[in-house]
């Protein structure tokens, strides 16, 4: 069971209030789970069809000269009100796909699903072509035999329903497996359900179901979870985070545990390969590529063994790794409840780093921390990267240099040493709400500050049970005077010589509010 903060819209769009997700495990007998099953073909299949009408009438409505000539338009509320005209003429509306998919349930799937579940997969459908006609995602694919898991209604007052200790859908009556010791579970139950979602895990050679319940309020929050009051500076990597705050700084690898039981993952990928080779020898040139064009593969029964394995791992790496994001976000919440970091495109970070982003998931440990910080009172500020430009710049002279990804440690002549993700961390804890890099409050914060990031350097940089291996992204460690290691919470360091001034009105955004003593302004 979980419970996680959900969006303040819900399914029907009239209600703004807070909302938040508790999962509770379903008991399901064989026969309940054929019926299931039976109930979540159906809905594929009319989620296909409310695909194929929305793309249809999402090509018609790009031929049309209307729409053509919105696209032009300058951005403001007349080219708004075009395109809602023009869509609206050719029924490319939410509420016109969900009448059509009302009357395809009429017709051919009355017997397995309701009206609600029918408008939230028109609804589904319509956003998915809406987003690609935007451009902010890929053509929408249509989904295979067992690949729509999920159904949900719209509210709790007919269709899937929550009643006292089950979900009652169609004369199914599934009860919830429940621990009435446990509060989060105990805090849910006592807050108004607006809504209940169906979910189908598949793994272990079966399937197993789960009634996410869409509950009114904030999700409860455990005595051992707690919230700091003031402000982090946050810098994410592809393969490591860091983290300074006023009291706390710390430097380690990102999800390190899901990397290591990733292993496994690769040893049966690398097997799934060899049985299709030796089952579809036809189908490779010499070379081991695949041969272009169409082509019908076999499968043997120990090849479809090894993809449920996989199927399985994947699961469970995505679990684990949810859970190590959750219990991070609570690390970073525990020191502040501000948190600041550069706003960063994830997708173009994956071109370069592919495998180490696709396996830590940065953008998804992102999305839980914004929803963990907001359930908290507090908010993530993401500022852009070019104006503050934090791992180039120096607060101690004013200096902007660029730096290859292989220098992991800023060292400038001014006597500013640290560890390049600790010290962008820092900076990223300086920057106002202007999103600029304010050098005053670095300058001030810079004395009591770097103790704490030369800890946190030396500890990550420690060798692990006796390990001389540590990881070449934190750099070497750092040295005291007399060349040994710097112990931890021993590091001092002079403030710079160097004054600093708040920026004048008349100066651009885009400029580093930083100004070093008797040097010109950048």
């Amino acid at each position: 069971m979980r419970s996680s903060p959900s969006p303040l819209t819900t399914p029907s769009g009239s209600e703004r209030t807070p909302s938040f997700v508790c999962e509770v495990p379903l008991r399901v007998t064989p026969a309940q789970a054929r019926i299931l099953n039976t109930r979540l073909n159906a809905a594929r299949q009319l989620y296909n069809a409310c695909l194929s009408e929305a793309l249809k009438r999402a090509r018609l409505l790009q031929e049309r000269r209307a729409y053509q000539q919105a696209q032009r338009m300058p951005q403001g509320k007349e080219r708004t009100e075009a395109f809602r005209t023009v869509r609206q003429s050719m029924a490319f509306t939410d509420a016109a796909l969900q009448r059509y998919a009302v009357r395809v349930r009429q017709h051919a799937f009355r017997e397995h699903l309701d009206v609600h579940v029918a408008q939230k997969l028109a609804s589904r459908a319509f956003a998915a072509v809406h987003a690609w006609l935007l451009g902010q995602r890929g053509r929408p694919r249509f989904k295979g035999s067992r690949q729509l898991d999920t159904v949900e209604g719209k509210s709790n007052h007919a269709g899937i329903c929550w009643r006292d200790d089950r979900v009652e859908w169609r004369g199914l009556s599934l009860p919830a497996s429940l621990d009435p010791r446990d509060p989060v579970i105990a805090h849910a139950l006592a807050s108004r359900v607006k809504y209940v979602r169906l979910v189908r895990r598949k793994g272990g050679g079966r399937d197993r179901f789960y009634a996410q319940l869409v509950c009114e309020g904030v999700p409860y929050r455990k005595p051992q979870h707690a919230i700091g009051d003031g402000e982090v500076g946050l810098d994410i990597g592809p393969s490591t985070i860091a983290v300074v705050g006023a009291q706390a700084a710390w430097l380690e690898p990102f999800c390190a545990a899901v990397i290591r039981k990733h292993r496994a993952i690769r040893r049966r990928q690398r097997k799934l390969d060899r049985q299709r080779r030796a089952n579809n020898p036809e189908h490779f040139l010499p070379d081991g590529r695949v041969k272009p064009g169409p082509k019908r593969w076999v499968k043997s029964a120990r090849q479809r063994r090894t993809e449920q394995e996989l199927a399985d791992l994947f699961r469970r790496e995505a679990a684990h790794r949810k859970t190590l994001h959750g219990q991070l976000a609570h690390r970073v919440l525990a020191i502040g409840r501000v948190i600041k970091t550069e706003k960063l495109s994830y997708h173009a970070m994956q071109r370069q780093y592919g495998r180490s982003v696709g396996v830590r998931a940065p953008g998804l440990f992102l999305a839980i921390l914004r929803r963990k910080a907001a359930s908290a009172g507090g908010r993530v500020i993401e500022f852009p990267t070019r104006p503050t430009k934090l791992s180039q710049v120096c607060h101690g002279c004013g200096r902007v240099q660029k730096k290859p990804l292989s220098q992991r440690i800023h060292a400038c002549a001014c006597g500013v040493e640290m560890q390049r993700d600790l010290y962008s961390a820092f900076l990223a804890w300086c920057v106002g709400e202007d999103h600029r890099l304010h050098a005053g409050l670095a300058h001030e914060r810079w004395p009591g500050a770097e103790p704490l990031l030369r800890a946190a350097w030396s500890a990550a940089t420690q060798p692990a049970r006796g390990r001389t291996w540590r990881p070449s992204a934190f750099g070497a460690p750092p040295r005291s005077q007399s060349g040994s290691p710097a112990q931890e919470g021993t590091a001092q360091a002079e403030a710079p010589d160097g004054v600093a001034v708040a920026p004048a009105a008349g100066e651009s955004r885009g400029e580093v509010a930083v100004v070093p003593l008797r040097t010109p302004r950048l």
